[in-house]
């Protein structure tokens, strides 16, 4: 009688590590700057960090690139969901630390709830990736001044 000789199942070879949402160390080092530029805020200054968010998000940046690829993948993978969203409220809340330094220096409106104004910041520059470049100065003054004490920015 031959030896009946059980065959082992094949050993799949390991799996590449899943690398994290491409765009979460770009929200992270936009969080860093936006913190860093946010500590003595002027209405100019505003000005500037508003061009510098939307610059950021721009339709043909690298940030919006990641940002479109990520929210895709994110869908189907609960961990690079939770990841996009921790990196995004980063940039939320260093916006919102900037608003907080703006308000102290008189230079942002004084209505509306910080965390508010923050959250609509940020939604115009998540806007903002799927508009026309040309678009970006009209939308940064229209912010600017929305943002801001008086509408001279």
């Amino acid at each position: 009688m031959p030896s009946r000789r059980r065959s082992r199942p094949a050993r799949r070879p390991p799996s590449p590590p899943v690398a994290g949402p491409a765009a979460e160390p770009l929200l992270l080092a936009l969080a860093q700057a936006l913190s860093a530029r946010a500590a003595a805020l002027t209405t100019a200054d505003l000005h500037a960090l508003i061009e510098m968010t939307f610059a950021a998000y721009g339709a043909d940046t690298p940030l919006a690139a990641a940002l479109r690829a990520d929210w895709l993948r994110a869908r189907g993978d609960k961990t690079a969901g939770l990841a996009l969203g921790w990196a995004r409220e980063q940039v939320r809340l260093a916006l919102a630390e900037a608003l907080a330094r703006g308000r102290a220096e008189g230079v942002v409106r004084r209505d509306g709830d910080l965390d508010t104004l923050a959250w609509l910041w940020l939604a115009a520059c998540e806007a903002l990736a799927h508009d026309v470049p040309a678009a970006a100065p009209d939308r940064v003054q229209a912010l600017a001044a929305f943002l801001a004490v008086s509408s001279r920015c």
